[in-house]
């Protein structure tokens, strides 16, 4: 910890961050107002059944490249 406390080069400690966030077990997501309510709106239409499983949408894609 010392030795990194020392080090001022920006470059080389953002590239030690680096490094450490991608290791990093616990990652907190922050999202915004406007995310957290498009996600209770999907959470929503999940309960409701209005989705699409991948299957269904490789099919439509599958179609509508046949039809180009």
């Amino acid at each position: 910890m010392r030795k990194i406390a020392a080090i001022d080069d920006e470059s080389f400690l953002n590239a030690i961050k680096t490094i450490i966030d991608t290791k990093s077990e616990s990652i907190i997501y922050e999202t915004s107002e406007e995310q957290k309510k498009k996600i209770r709106i999907g959470l929503e239409q999940i309960e409701k059944g209005e989705y699409f499983t991948n299957e269904q949408v490789e099919t439509e894609i599958e179609q509508w490249l046949k039809e180009k």
